[in-house]
Formats: structure tokens, C-alpha cells, sequence
């Protein structure tokens, strides 16, 4: 049984991202014979090589711009793992994207191009990483070759883009760099011996062995309810049951749980799937969770662990990532959905602003504009459960929807 990595990329327009992509899953055997004659009969590749962007950038306008514009996940596997690999935009215009596709990953491939090096986009796809605490950064210096196979340039960006990361938090065994040529194949699942200087691993051997830690899988128990479950059959006349995914540590029958936001306290009599009762239930599992006390619950509560509840609150602090061409203007009424619960609110105040290439925040900025990271503080019509990002990131992060257009403007974090 093989395990699961979930990756993202990110990049800058024409860093090769997409060709990057391409060659992960020519070069492992993970595309359809159809799907290469196709790209192999579009390719307008000028050395009569297929162009293997063509693989990723499937959308008729993607094609046409020569950008990807959407987020795009790819499956593929290995004889030692399974990937699940989010494909973010590289366009300024889209960093919203990026933060959908790396809001699930456990590593992030950054790419530049090695004639350019670290580039203002580089800058903030690191900072976004790093505001989602994804936990491990790959920088590959694509078109490695365009720049003569040259250590220097390598070494120089390398250097530039740990201060950058040493900066964001990240200790120097969580950040690795490679030099690569997604068109030529250097470095990607095979070793280069135009690269004798580099002595690391190849882009899939680290990602093949790089170790995997499942989200909230160590974190207290957390369960945002869905659905109450009633029958109401002959069979089963008295069932009350709570549906849900268990977002974050596990639970066992006989678990002392909290019923969030009023409190109530009681204790698991039994958990049910599909397949049958089970003794016990851990994060990412959907599951119906039956309780000893006939309790009034309703979509939007949370069950958690009796020990380690968090207090539900009304006004909190937090990093939002502005995601919305309409920019944050304190004051105005929106909503907040914090797992399966949505509440009015108001932000009613920005602290500051963090400047991307400098890493300093610039106190009291008045407003957000697209792309944007700043703190702020809020303020909800009812009591919310949260935690703090870094301790269970499922109930420290939320939405935050406009309420007319349904549109949503920001992803937030509880904490700094």
C-alpha cells in the first residue's frame, strides 16, 4: 500500500510550469496513449519535440494565452507513492487560485526561471506557502540549460531564495532547491550529467521519499456537523445520528465530547458508516456519530474533545489573504463560514499589511487590495469555536463571503 503526497505548484508566467507538469507525468508513464498522439498532432513545438505543456493546459483559452489560468489537479503514481498534484496559475491576476490549490498541500514546487531568478511573483507564492503553513518547499531553477548549465547561477539563486524562505520561517531542512530543464528532462525523474556540480536529488526521488504528515492527524478532535441523520424507519424508531468528516485527531467510542457553541457536555455511544459500526473514527474519515444524550444539535455545531475545546467567541484577530478585485473597506457587512456554520460579521479594522518583497507590515494600511495579506480584527453576530491556525488549522481557518453575490473574498486564519 502506497502513500498519498499532495503537492501544488506555483510559478511565474513562462517559469515552464505547466511543461514541468508535463514531464512529471510523461516521464512516469502516467499519460494515456490517446492523450500523447493528441498533444504529439497540437504540438507546435519549433525542434519537433511535443510541446508536454499541452498535457496540463488543456482549457481551449489556456492554449490560446499560453497561461494557465485555472487550478488543475492531476493524478499519478509511483511504485512507492500516489500524488495528487494541484496545477496554480502563475499570472499575478490569479494568486487567489494558488491559495485554493495549496490550501490542502503538503508540499509546494515553486519554479523560476533560471535566466530571471527569484521574481516578485517567486516572493509572494512563498509568503502564501508559508501563510498556510505547507509545511515543505521545493524551488526548481527550471531552464537550467538556457543558462549554460552554469553553478553560479544556480548557487545564486538558491542562496537568494533560502534567505527569502529563512525569513518566511522555514528551517533549511524543509527547503530544498534543484536545478532542472522540464524540456529537456535534467533533473526531473532522471539525473543530469550536464549538472555534475549537483549532487542532490532529482525532483521525483524527493518527492518519492520526502516525509508525509497527514493534516490535524495529531491535533484534538474536531467534528463540524453536517447533518442530523432521523430514519425514522420501524427498524430503527429512536436513531439520532450526526453526520460530519472528522476534520481534525480522532475519536473513540466512549470519547467525553463538547457540543460548541452552547457547551453541552456528553459522550460518544457509537460510531456508523456504510459499512457498519466501528470503534473509532480519524481525521478525513465521514462518519455518523452517535451520542449518549438526546442533545439539541443542528447543522453548524462542533463536537470536540472534552479536554481541549476551544472558547467560541464573538471578536478575534486574524491573517486574511484578500482574494477579491473589490477591496476590504473595514465597516462593511459580510459573512464568515467557519466549517459548516455561516455567520454575519464585520471587519471592523486592518492592523497592517505585509509587504511581499521586504517581508516588514505596514501599520494601518486603511484597506486590502486583491492579493493582498494583512491582519484584521472581526467581528460576528454569533459565537464562533475557534482555534488557533497552528494548532488545528480545520477550525483556526474560514471563508469570508460576500453576502449579496455569494463571492468569495478571503481565506483567514485565526491567529498571526
Amino acid at each position: 500500500m502506497t502513500d498519498l503526497l499532495r503537492l501544488a505548484t506555483a510559478g511565474s508566467v513562462d517559469d515552464g510550469k505547466s511543461t514541468l507538469v508535463g514531464r512529471l507525468l510523461y516521464d512516469t508513464k502516467s499519460v494515456l496513449a490517446d492523450q500523447m498522439e493528441a498533444v504529439e498532432r497540437a504540438s507546435r513545438s519549433a525542434d519537433g519535440e511535443p510541446d508536454l505543456s499541452l498535457l496540463v493546459d488543456g482549457l481551449r483559452s489556456e492554449r490560446e494565452q499560453g497561461i494557465t489560468i485555472d487550478v488543475a489537479y492531476r493524478y499519478f503514481a509511483t511504485p512507492r507513492r500516489s500524488f495528487v498534484l494541484a496545477d496554480t496559475p502563475g499570472h499575478v491576476q490569479y494568486t487567489r487560485n494558488t491559495v485554493t490549490g495549496a490550501s490542502t498541500a503538503q508540499l509546494a514546487v515553486l519554479l523560476v526561471d533560471a535566466r530571471h531568478g527569484v521574481v516578485e511573483q517567486t516572493r509572494r507564492h512563498a509568503a502564501v506557502m508559508a501563510l498556510l503553513r505547507v509545511p515543505r518547499i521545493v524551488l526548481a531553477v527550471n531552464k537550467i540549460d538556457l543558462a549554460d548549465y552554469d553553478e553560479g547561477v544556480y548557487t545564486r539563486i538558491a542562496k537568494e531564495f533560502r534567505d527569502h524562505t529563512t525569513a518566511l520561517g522555514y528551517s533549511d531542512d524543509e527547503v530544498v532547491t534543484i536545478p532542472v530543464s522540464a524540456k529537456v528532462g535534467d533533473n526531473v525523474v532522471l539525473p543530469s550529467e550536464r549538472t555534475p556540480w549537483y549532487d542532490g536529488p532529482t525532483l521525483l526521488d524527493h518527492l518519492e521519499t520526502v516525509p508525509v504528515a497527514v493534516p490535524d492527524e495529531a491535533a484534538p478532535f474536531r467534528f463540524p456537523v453536517q447533518t442530523v441523520i432521523r430514519p425514522r424507519s420501524a427498524e430503527l424508531p429512536d436513531y439520532r445520528g450526526y453526520a460530519g468528516l472528522v476534520a481534525a485527531g480522532t475519536v473513540s467510542v466512549g470519547d467525553e465530547v463538547v457540543v460548541l457553541p452552547d457547551g453541552q457536555r456528553t459522550t460518544v455511544a457509537g460510531i456508523d458508516r456504510f459499512e457498519g459500526e466501528q470503534q473509532s473514527a480519524s481525521v478525513g474519515e465521514s462518519v455518523v456519530l452517535r451520542l449518549a444524550d438526546d442533545l439539541g444539535i443542528a447543522r453548524g455545531a462542533l463536537l470536540a474533545a472534552a479536554g481541549s475545546a476551544p472558547e467560541a467567541v464573538t471578536e478575534f484577530t486574524a491573517t486574511l489573504a484578500w482574494l477579491h478585485d473589490k477591496p476590504l473597506v473595514p465597516g462593511r457587512r459580510l459573512l464568515v463560514k467557519h466549517g459548516t456554520h455561516t455567520v454575519q460579521a464585520m471587519i471592523t479594522g486592518i492592523t497592517d499589511r505585509l509587504d511581499i518583497q521586504t517581508l516588514d507590515l505596514d501599520a494601518d494600511p486603511g484597506t486590502l487590495e486583491i492579493n493582498d495579506i494583512g491582519h484584521v480584527a472581526i467581528t460576528v453576530a454569533e459565537p464562533l469555536p475557534l482555534d488557533d491556525y497552528d494548532v488545528v488549522a480545520a477550525t483556526g481557518s474560514f471563508l469570508v463571503i460576500d453576502p449579496q453575490a455569494g463571492d468569495t473574498l478571503a481565506a483567514g486564519l485565526v491567529g498571526k
